[in-house]
């Protein structure tokens, strides 16, 4: 099982009025400086928010969310204090197949 750590947001919160893009170019730049393989995603409409477990946390998300996912708590922890108005969480995928 992987665990994953998220912020959440709208979309438009994350993709226009925050310089989100900016952060995660960064982030590709120093992954790519360093070989190391990428393990953040941002996801628009993500299906997990929709589970039984985040039914509260995605009630208060406007629609349409997009959440940024990482297996770095560290990064999420980041994120949460440069963007301030997300909402956090965590869980556990058997998987690899994250929408």
């Amino acid at each position: 099982m992987t665990k994953y750590f998220f912020v959440a947001a709208s979309e438009k919160f994350l993709t226009i009025e925050e310089p989100l893009e900016e952060i995660l170019k960064e982030r590709v730049r120093n992954y790519k400086e360093n070989n190391k393989e990428i393990d953040f995603w941002l996801l628009k409409n993500p299906s997990f928010l929709k589970s039984k477990q985040f039914f509260d946390l995605n009630s208060k998300i406007p629609s349409p969310p997009a959440a940024v996912l990482s297996t770095d708590k560290k990064f999420i922890t980041f994120l949460k204090l440069r963007l301030e108005f997300v909402a956090v969480g965590e869980f556990e995928c058997p998987n690899t197949e994250i929408t």
